[in-house]
């Protein structure tokens, strides 16, 4: 492990403001299999792997094989109901060459699969700024697990006190808390209100074009 620090990126809500699109896709498929859930109860549940999610809402219901068939049947729904809106958080873009310019090590630290991780990526043409991708695929458990973001950290070679993550879920910082790293958090679908609990939050910013960014530079 080096002392150079890294930024470790969640996706959804993080990167892209798309976690309305994810609601709805849920929303639909899991009242349609009868969980009878407002758009507000869904909210709470998107976090962590779909499978996760699956196994929370119908405790023993599905198979694996029945519960990977959902996964990918939702993330169509969402990837077709979001592909006209794909774009970068403000500010995003020009964060990250500047990140790059740095010669920050960067990661994707996400409980998405990587179909649709590869729709972001591939999509807006950001593959080249991240030296590791972790996806639902390479953990056993996911986010407030620390196994994401450790792995990525792992992968960089980086020491985990000098990660600094970005997420938009509270569930997403206690991950970054139980692996030791600091937080930047993004205002898009919680408020700050939310994070109340986690002492690990260097500051809230509404996107990237925020001055706090600045500090983590130098």
């Amino acid at each position: 492990m080096t002392e150079k620090k890294a930024f470790l990126f969640d996706l959804n809500g993080t990167m892209i403001d798309d976690m309305d699109f994810h609601i709805r896709a849920w929303h639909d498929i899991l009242n349609n299999l009868g969980a009878n859930l407002s758009l507000e109860q869904v909210k709470k549940e998107c976090y962590g792997k779909n499978d996760e999610l699956l196994e929370r809402i119908f405790p023993g219901k599905f198979s694996i094989d029945e519960m990977i068939k959902m996964s990918y049947e939702k993330e169509a729904a969402y990837q077709e109901a979001f592909r006209p809106h794909l774009k970068l958080i403000n500010g995003l873009d020009a964060f990250l060459k500047k990140a790059d310019d740095a010669k920050i090590p960067m990661a994707i630290g996400s409980a998405a699969i990587m179909f649709n991780i590869n729709f972001v990526l591939d999509g807006l043409s950001l593959r080249h700024y991240f030296h590791s991708i972790v996806s639902a695929e390479n953990v056993v458990i996911s986010k407030p697990d620390p196994e994401t973001y450790l792995k990525c950290a792992n992968e960089l070679g980086i020491a985990y006190e000098n990660c600094i993550v970005f997420e938009d879920a509270p569930k997403g910082v206690e991950a970054a808390l139980n692996a030791g790293m600091k937080a930047v958090v993004l205002t898009t679908m919680h408020t700050q209100e939310e994070f109340s609990d986690y002492n690990n939050i260097i500051c809230f910013i509404e996107d990237y074009t925020d001055k706090q960014l600045d500090r983590l530079f130098f």
